[in-house]
C-alpha cells in the first residue's frame, strides 16, 4: 500500500472541506426552507447547470402555488420574452463585448498592454506588481470576466514577477485576486447588467463608479508599492522613448475606448450600436492591422468560444428573470422585511451588514450575472425601505462580487488559478488573505461612506432639480437618482426637507388662499389658470394670479364644458332651469333648440 504524497493529502483535505461545506449549507437551507429548497440547493452546489436550477425552481414554485389558477408552466415564457428583458439594448452588448474580449485574449494584446503599463509605472516601488494590478483591471474590463484575465495576464506576469524577485506567495495571490479588479470600472458588463435590470441610467452608473473603482485600485497599488519596498525589489529607470514606443504599439487597442466613449457621449450611437462598432473594429485591427489572428483560420474558433459563453450567460439571465418575476409577484421581499423588523433589525447599519453577507455568499456560489439577478428583487425593497441610494447599492453589489470571486472557500478565481497554475485550491486560501483584506476595507468604506458612490453624479442630480424648478414641477428624476424607489413610476421624496416641501411627492397646494391685506378677501387663481394647470398636469405649481370673486354657477359650467373667457359669456340668469341643465349635460348650448 503506497503512502499518499503531500499533494494528494492536500487534495483529499480540500475535497473533505468542500463537501463538508456543501453538506452544511444544504442542511441549513433544508431546515429553514423545507425539503424542496434543500434538494434544489444540493443540485446547484453539485454542479447542475445554473439556468436549469433557476428555470426549474421557477416552474416548481408556480406548480406548487397555493392558488390553483396560478399553476401553469406558461408562467415562464412571458417574462423571458417580454420587452423589459428581450427588448433591452444592453442584452445585445453581452455577446458583442464577449467577442471583443475573446479576440483580444487570443491575440498579443496582453503582451502589448503589459509592455505599455510597465514602461510608464515600472520605475515606481513595486513597479511590476503595479503593472499587474493595472493590466489585470483593464483586461478584465475588456473581457468582462476574471477567468480570462487570470489565464492571459496572470499566466504572462506570474513568471515575470518571480523572476523580478517577488515572493511566490505574493505573486500568486496578486494574479489570483487581480482577475476581478476591472469589474468596478466604467462599461464593465456587471454594471451594465445591473443598470438593465434596475432601470438605472447606465451612463450615470459609469460615471459614479469612477470614485469607488479608483479607491480599490489605489489600495492595491499602495500595497504593491509597500511589498516592493519590503522585499527590496530593484526598480527600473524610466525611459521616455520606451514609454512612447510601447504606447504607440498599443494605440489601436486604445481606439476601443475612444470609439466606445465618443460614440455614447456624443449620442451618435446607443450602447448596443457602440458595442457592434467596437466588435467590428477589434476584429479589423487583430486580423488586418496586427495580423495576430487569421480571418479564415481563427475567426470561427474565436467566435464559437465567445458565443458559447455569451449564450450561457443570456440563458442564465433569462431564467433568473423568470425567477425574479415569481419572487416579486409573491411579495417575498416584503415578507422578509417584516420578518427582519420583527427580529429587531430595524437600523440601517444592521441591514447593510446582513446585505453584504448575503451578497458575499451568493457571489461565491453563483456567477456574477446570476447573483445580480437573483439578489436584486430581494435587496431593492429593503434598500428602498431604509432609504439607500441607487448608486450606493449598485457599487456594493459589484464590489461584493469582486470580493466573493476571490474569497475562500468557493471563490471562482481560486479554482481558475488552481487549474491554471497547477496548485491545490486549499493552498491558495492563505495567499489571497491580504488582498481579501484590501477588498474588505474598500467594501467597508463604500458601505458606510455612501457619498463616495454618488459624489460624481451630484451635479447631474442638481441639474434635474434645476430643470424641475424651471418647469414648475416636482423633481421626480432627481428622486430616482437619490434613493431607491419602491415604485420607479411614482418616485417619492428622499430627504426630510423634500418630504416637507413636497407632501406625498406632490407640489405644494398653490391654491391655498392668502388673506388680501387691502380688501381682506381670499385670493385664489383664476378659473383660466386653474384649467391650464389641470390640462398641463401641474399640481399646483403655477404662478399666483389676481384675486377673483367666487365662481358663479355659470362660471362653473363654463369650466366643466371647457369654455374660455374669450367666448361670449352666458347671460347672468342665476340658477338654470331643469331643461337648461339637461342641455348642458348633453353638450348643447343655452340657446340650442
Amino acid at each position: 500500500m503506497s503512502v499518499p504524497s503531500g499533494l494528494e493529502a492536500t487534495d483529499a483535505k480540500a475535497a473533505r472541506l468542500t463537501f463538508g461545506l456543501i453538506g452544511g449549507a444544504v442542511l441549513l437551507l433544508s431546515a429553514t426552507g423545507g425539503l424542496l429548497v434543500g434538494v434544489v440547493a444540493l443540485l446547484a452546489l453539485l454542479g447542475t447547470p445554473l439556468f436549469a436550477v433557476m428555470g426549474g425552481v421557477s416552474e416548481l414554485a408556480w406548480l406548487t402555488d397555493a392558488d390553483p389558477s396560478q399553476q401553469f408552466l406558461r408562467r415562464l415564457a412571458p417574462e423571458v420574452f417580454g420587452s423589459r428583458f428581450a427588448g433591452s439594448p444592453i442584452l445585445t452588448t453581452i455577446p458583442l463585448f464577449t467577442f471583443v474580449g475573446y479576440t483580444m485574449a487570443e491575440s498579443k494584446t496582453p503582451e502589448r498592454l503589459v509592455r505599455a503599463a510597465n514602461s510608464w509605472v515600472g520605475w515606481l516601488p513595486g513597479g511590476l506588481a503595479i503593472v499587474c494590478v493595472l493590466a489585470s483591471a483593464v483586461f478584465t474590463l475588456f473581457t468582462g470576466g476574471s477567468g480570462v484575465t487570470i489565464i492571459a495576464v496572470g499566466g504572462l506576469l506570474l513568471p515575470a514577477l518571480k523572476q523580478k524577485g517577488y515572493s511566490d506567495n505574493f505573486a500568486l495571490g496578486l494574479v489570483t485576486t487581480g482577475g476581478s479588479l476591472g469589474l468596478l470600472l466604467p462599461y464593465a458588463l456587471p454594471l451594465l447588467v445591473y443598470a438593465m435590470v434596475t432601470g438605472l441610467d447606465f451612463q450615470l452608473v459609469n460615471k459614479a463608479v469612477l470614485a469607488p473603482g479608483g479607491l480599490v485600485l489605489a489600495l492595491f497599488v499602495g500595497y504593491a508599492g509597500y511589498i516592493g519596498v519590503k522585499e527590496k525589489i530593484p526598480r527600473q529607470p524610466f525611459a521616455l522613448k520606451e514609454a512612447a514606443l510601447a504606447t504607440w504599439a498599443f494605440k489601436w487597442e486604445l481606439g476601443v475606448f475612444v470609439l466606445l466613449v465618443l460614440g455614447i457621449k456624443t449620442n451618435m450611437t446607443d450602447i448596443d450600436e457602440a458595442a457592434a462598432l467596437v466588435a467590428l473594429y477589434t476584429l479589423g485591427i487583430e486580423c488586418f492591422v496586427y495580423k495576430d489572428l487569421s480571418f479564415k483560420k481563427d475567426l470561427v474558433r474565436v467566435a464559437k468560444g465567445a458565443m458559447a459563453l455569451a449564450g450561457a450567460v443570456i440563458l442564465i439571465l433569462a431564467m433568473a428573470n423568470a425567477l425574479t418575476y415569481y419572487i416579486v409577484d409573491k411579495h417575498i421581499p416584503e415578507r422578509l422585511i417584516e420578518a427582519m423588523l420583527k427580529l429587531g433589525l430595524d437600523k440601517t447599519w444592521q441591514f447593510l451588514i446582513v446585505m453584504n453577507v448575503f451578497l458575499l455568499v451568493l457571489g461565491m456560489v453563483m456567477d456574477g450575472f446570476s447573483a445580480i439577478l437573483v439578489a436584486i428583487p430581494l435587496v431593492l425593497p429593503f434598500a428602498a425601505h431604509f432609504g439607500l441610494g441607487p448608486f450606493h447599492v449598485a457599487i456594493m453589489f459589484v464590489l461584493n462580487l469582486e470580493l466573493a470571486f476571490s474569497c475562500p472557500p468557493l471563490g471562482l478565481n481560486l479554482f481558475i488559478s488552481s487549474f491554471r497554475f497547477n496548485r491545490p485550491v486549499v493552498s491558495l486560501y492563505r495567499l489571497v488573505l491580504p488582498f481579501i483584506g484590501l477588498l474588505a476595507i474598500a467594501l467597508l468604506v463604500v458601505t458606510y461612506v455612501p457619498r463616495i458612490s454618488n459624489v460624481l453624479v451630484l451635479g447631474d442630480i442638481a441639474e434635474w432639480r434645476a430643470k424641475a424648478g424651471r418647469d414648475g414641477r416636482t423633481p421626480r428624476e432627481a428622486w430616482r437618482l437619490e434613493c431607491v424607489q419602491h415604485d420607479n413610476s411614482n418616485p417619492l421624496p428622499c430627504s426630510a426637507s423634500d418630504k416637507a416641501a413636497y407632501p406625498q411627492g406632490r407640489m405644494p397646494d398653490a391654491a391655498e388662499k392668502k388673506v388680501d391685506e387691502h380688501a381682506g378677501s381670499p385670493a385664489s387663481m383664476s378659473e383660466e389658470d386653474a384649467l391650464d394647470a389641470l390640462i398641463q398636469g401641474r399640481d399646483g405649481g403655477v404662478l399666483p394670479s389676481k384675486p377673483s370673486p367666487e365662481l358663479s354657477s355659470d362660471d362653473l359650467d363654463n369650466l366643466i364644458m371647457g369654455k374660455r373667457k374669450d367666448r361670449p359669456p352666458p347671460s347672468p340668469t342665476g340658477k338654470e332651469s331643469d331643461d337648461e341643465i339637461e342641455r348642458l349635460i348633453l353638450g348643447k348650448g343655452k340657446d340650442a333648440g
